[in-house]
Parts: structure tokens; C-alpha cells; sequence
């Protein structure tokens, strides 16, 4: 995690409408609420990459967007614009914003996964916040094995905030920055594989919530309520 002294825009950067959002979106809670109402954008006219113009543009935000447009609106709120990445063993990886308060750190995401989404901030440290996605993040094939935090300040004056075209940089940096391992048993990957089967076997349209610590995790999108 490194920091860069790059000034946040300005109010003059945005538009109204993203004004409007900034305004009345506050908090990690609020803005994982906003994220949360966004349909998922599943791609269907291809790969996207949006900047937070781009989500607030189309009404739509898949995980990275998402995490983009989280640290935008909350860095106007000072909130300083770190994402954590995470890389798994089937190279689908996820990316959330993480941000720290007096209580802990917590984080906001969306996923297509209910386990993948939020994290209240009772964390003591970025690791701790990291292993709570581990038991969720286990499907047919997933499995994290790093994690990482990066201060989006670190391209200095590429545009990630609000560019008109994808941003495909952030991708690459992300993909490139060195991550820390996270080393799980098999025997416990195996275990959870085994029940994630069985429950899409038996509800092939759900996503299971069945992880411990529920408690820590921030209120679900409606579909997986």
C-alpha cells in the first residue's frame, strides 16, 4: 500500500447527477446500499471497465466498478481511495474498497456472490478483513490464495475517476501489484467445495449464505435476501 499527494477533483469535476450522489452518499454504509440497488452488470454487450461516470451513466456496476465508484464518492468524504485485491487459484479474481475507522477496518463491495459483498469495519488489520472472504469465496473452482491493498493514488494522473472510456489500467496495476499469500488447508477448501455443490445441486438458483460470522458482514443485495 503506497500513498501519492494527488489532490481528490474538485466539485467542478462532476456532474450534477454525481453531485447528487456524492451529496447524500456519506458513509461506507450508505454507499454499499447504492451499490447494492445497482443491477450487477453481467457484460452483455461485452467487457466493461467504468469509470464512476461510467456507472453513474449507465446505472449498472459489476465488482471493480464498483469499488471504483466507491472510492470516488468516499474520498470526497475523505476517505483515502484504497481497493483490496484479491487472486485466486482460478484466476477470477475480486476487488472492494477497504477503509479504515476508529472501530476497524471494514470494506464495500458487489459481487454475484452474497459472501463477496460487504464487511463491517471490526477488522484489526487488512489481513484479518482478507480472510473473512476466504470460506465464501470457495465455489466450483474458486479459492483465494493472496490478497493486497493498493492506494488508487498510486497512477498519480490517470483518470480512474471519472474518464469516458474504460479504465483499463486500474485492471492491469491491480493484476501486476505484488500480492501477499493467504495459505488455507485443503482438507477446509475441500470441505467447503463439497457443501457449495451440494447446495446448488439441491437450489441450482441460489447462492448460499450459510458462512459463520454473519454478523460481520453489511446488509445483502435484495436478490440474495
Amino acid at each position: 500500500m503506497r500513498a501519492r499527494n494527488v489532490e481528490k477533483p474538485a466539485p467542478g469535476a462532476f456532474t450534477d447527477a454525481e453531485l447528487r450522489v456524492i451529496s447524500r452518499l456519506k458513509t461506507p454504509t450508505a454507499v454499499q446500499h447504492f451499490l447494492n440497488e445497482l443491477p450487477y452488470n453481467t457484460e452483455p454487450a461485452g467487457e466493461t471497465l467504468r469509470s464512476f461516470r461510467g456507472v453513474i451513466r449507465h446505472g449498472t456496476a459489476h465488482c471493480l466498478e464498483a469499488a471504483l465508484s466507491a472510492a470516488v464518492i468516499l474520498e470526497q468524504h475523505g476517505y483515502p481511495p484504497l481497493v483490496l485485491s484479491f487472486e485466486s487459484i482460478d484466476e477470477l479474481d475480486h476487488v472492494i474498497f477497504v477503509y479504515k475507522t476508529r472501530t476497524g477496518w471494514g470494506s464495500v463491495a458487489r459481487s454475484r456472490d452474497p459472501g463477496l459483498h460487504g464487511r463491517r469495519p471490526v477488522f484489526t488489520s487488512p489481513r484479518n478483513l482478507a480472510l473473512s472472504y476466504v470460506d465464501p469465496y470457495v465455489d466450483y473452482t474458486g479459492r483465494v490464495t493472496a490478497y493486497e491493498v493498493v492506494d488508487l493514488r498510486v497512477m498519480e494522473r490517470y483518470d480512474w475517476r471519472l474518464a469516458d472510456v474504460n479504465v483499463w489500467k486500474v485492471e492491469r496495476v491491480l493484476l501486476d501489484w505484488p500480492h501477499r499469500k493467504i495459505r488455507t488447508s485443503n482438507r477446509r477448501i475441500a470441505r467447503w467445495r463439497a457443501r457449495y455443490k451440494a447446495f446448488r445441486k439441491q437450489y441450482p438458483d441460489r447462492k448460499p449464505v450459510f458462512y459463520p460470522r454473519r454478523d460481520r458482514w453489511t446488509e445483502l443485495p435484495p436478490e440474495f435476501r
